[in-house]
């Protein structure tokens, strides 16, 4: 019985040590790793224009549609506002061409490269605040970090895969072109609200008048260096839920004693 428990405490003892290692050692070599990874993912949302760098370059990118050739056109993108656009719609049922360009004195900022940008930068500080000189006491304390750096880079890949959709007023308030239903129009006016709804027949009030979806096509845009992006932050997610596995195989013999 005697060797029994030395046996179960000298095994306890290396495990221990094994988690002190850890701790002291491989979490902050992963923190290294996670914020190298993440400044290459923020270079990609840098933004020149501050200092000596000079102005924002601008890049030009197809936009198309699957399938279809009914809106084709350029964008151009200059940072995170598309400064310039030229699109041609071609009408399903008359295939009569309609050209559109941005005025020169607008841009469309994107909401979504600047919130992502944000969710980047927050997940570098959280990991900054951890030096080398900062001693984690318990496992508790590390999968809190991985957590909270991992929402952090969650809501970053939301905001870029998940398209930020405008409602039918916004769409009307843009300035974009819809179909206005005509005064003695016998069709039953069924208002969409506030809904997000771009299908054809939807209908909303704007104003004064009353407006219908007519026609919808959903256009696509490749954006290179934001899909960079996307592979940084789920290489980073992995090596977050990497390191929370591995601590969480020692909580269940300490349930995070601290040392």
């Amino acid at each position: 019985m005697a060797t029994v428990m030395a046996a179960t405490a000298a095994e306890r003892a290396v495990l221990e040590e094994e988690f002190r290692w850890l701790l002291h050692d491989e979490v902050h070599a992963v923190l290294r790793q996670l914020q190298d990874i993440l400044k290459e993912a923020s270079l990609r949302f840098t933004l020149p224009g501050s200092g000596t760098e000079g102005p924002t370059k601008q890049e030009n990118f197809i936009l198309g549609s699957c399938g279809t050739d009914q809106v084709k056109g350029v964008l151009t993108l200059q940072g995170d506002a598309l400064s310039q656009a030229d699109v041609n719609l071609k009408m399903p049922r008359n295939n009569q061409l309609l050209h559109f360009a941005f005025r020169e004195d607008k841009q469309w900022k994107l909401q979504q490269i600047q919130d992502a940008r944000n969710h980047v930068s927050q997940a570098i500080y959280l990991l900054a605040n951890r030096d080398e000189s900062y001693q984690f006491r318990t496992g508790a304390e590390v999968l809190k970090l991985m957590d909270a750096v991992m929402l952090q880079l969650t809501r970053a890949r939301n905001r870029l895969t998940t398209p930020a959709t405008l409602t039918l007023p916004e769409i009307a308030a843009s300035g974009l072109t819809l179909h206005a239903l005509q005064p003695n129009s016998t069709k039953n006016f069924r208002p969409a609200g506030g809904a997000v709804l771009h299908s054809p027949g939807a209908m909303f009030e704007w104003g004064a008048q009353r407006l219908e979806v007519s026609h919808v096509h959903k256009v696509e845009c490749v954006i290179p260096w934001l899909n960079d992006a996307l592979v940084f932050f789920t290489v980073s997610l992995q090596l977050c839920q990497q390191l929370k596995d591995k601590i969480s195989v020692f909580s269940s013999y300490w349930s995070y004693r601290p040392f």
